[in-house]
């Protein structure tokens, strides 16, 4: 076993309430920081588990067996932009400039997540680490990326899909397949 540590960005209760503190222990959130982070309520774990997913999910489960408690996501490093890109790989911005328009490299640099024509654009690490590992010759970056970028985009869209008008739920459901029980 080992201890993965991450952090859950959470809501619907306040956090600072000493009874939300008890009932957080209570529901085995034992081995967590519990706290409020530049005006987010956030809870900081340190878990014990086989596996980063398995560590994740059950704290998920664990906060949100607190009545009114919803875990919005976890915290990562995910979104990049280009200057975090070059920091994270020892290149310059203007080598991740060049890779991004295609003008160096073997082109299929991965799409922002945001507008494409925005000033500041954005990308997920786990898709740049991705292309850069067949780029650069086999280095490899971690899959814990991966593994917080699924669950993330499942807490995006269990958020989303319960704030959708119910007659185009059986549509979706479809579309998300296990995810929503489709």
């Amino acid at each position: 076993m080992t201890i993965h540590g991450f952090t859950l960005i959470v809501e619907g209760v306040d956090i600072d309430d000493p009874q939300v503190f008890d009932a957080l222990y209570e529901a085995g959130c034992d081995d967590a920081l519990i706290g409020v982070t530049n005006g987010i309520p956030v809870i900081d774990f340190g878990r014990e588990a086989a596996s980063l997913a398995e560590a994740i999910l059950s704290a998920i489960m664990d906060a949100e067996s607190v009545a009114g408690l919803r875990v919005v996501r976890i915290a990562d490093l995910d979104l990049v932009s280009m200057s975090a890109v070059a920091e994270r790989i020892g290149r310059s911005r203007e080598c991740v400039r060049l890779w991004v328009t295609g003008a160096r490299g073997p082109g299929g640099f991965p799409s922002p997540v945001n507008d494409p024509d925005s000033r500041y654009r954005f990308w997920r690490w786990s898709d740049v680490s991705d292309w850069l590992s067949r780029v650069l010759n086999g280095m490899h970056w971690s899959s814990e990326d991966h593994v917080r970028g699924a669950i993330n985009a499942m807490l995006e869209l269990r958020h989303h899909f319960h704030q959708l008008d119910p007659r185009d739920r059986p549509d979706l459901r479809a579309l998300a397949g296990p995810a929503l029980g489709g």
